[in-house]
């Protein structure tokens, strides 16, 4: 089955660049030039991911990511974000509030294609596997790609997803953040400490009872993180 995307960006001649490059490179591409017709898209098709610019004539593409988050029906839609802005505070807010990935303009197509091949590959299911990791109130359903609190779904990105079950697959041991990039197979994001540290406070505020008190994701200082066999709780 080929992959479908949806392209939002308001630059037209670099939508027509890309989008012919990734229909070359064996994807599916649908363009809009706003955030209006962005939404269109997607009432009427799904999708396998989204490329999204954040500077938008009819509005911001980091609150129309958090639109997104807030509908079930695209909350766990792979998405990278587009973007000339280059302060590491962009990245950073974007990450928190559920992009996947990030990339600034300009780019070469060759890494997009990489990146959003990437995010598809995080995506998917790995063939046969159905193990749910269960720690107390928590259970990381492999074959679903879901963690869940009291049986109840956690509000997580896919790569969100992916490093709890890094953590989750080593249990007591310190993973340092090299360790952790190395464990994230086909993971494109620009290897900065701060992006892991980003999607780890993700993680606790859906997982933890509180969050500035963690008691299964634990930062070891200068080591890095350590989650947690049993909490204090737990028998």
């Amino acid at each position: 089955m080929t992959p479908r995307l949806l392209l939002i960006d308001d630059d037209l001649r670099l939508a027509d660049m890309v989008g012919q490059y990734l229909r070359g490179n064996g994807f599916e591409v649908d363009t809009a030039g706003s955030l209006a017709a962005g939404r269109e898209r997607l009432k009427q098709g799904v999708y396998e991911a989204l490329v999204l610019d954040l500077m938008l004539p009819d509005g911001d593409g980091l609150d129309f990511t958090r639109e997104l988050r807030a509908d079930r029906r695209t909350r766990r839609l792979p998405l990278l974000m587009l973007t000339a802005r280059g302060e590491p505070t962009d990245r950073i807010v974007g990450l928190e509030i559920g992009a996947d990935d990030y990339l600034g303009k300009p780019f070469e197509p060759r890494e997009l294609l990489a990146r959003v091949k990437a995010l598809l590959r995080r995506a998917a299911p790995e063939p046969g596997e159905d193990e749910v990791l269960r720690f107390g109130r928590l259970e990381v359903d492999l074959g679903a790609r879901v963690a869940r609190v009291d049986g109840n779904p956690c509000d997580l990105t896919s790569h969100q997803f992916e490093l709890l079950t890094v953590l989750a697959r080593a249990p007591g041991r310190v993973l340092s953040r090299d360790q952790i990039m190395d464990a994230l197979k086909g993971h494109p994001l620009e290897a900065f400490d701060r992006s892991i540290d980003v999607h780890i406070s993700r993680i606790r505020a859906v997982i933890e009872d509180d969050p500035r008190n963690p008691r299964r994701v634990l930062t070891v200082r200068g080591a890095g993180y350590l989650f947690a066999k049993k909490q204090d709780s737990e028998s």
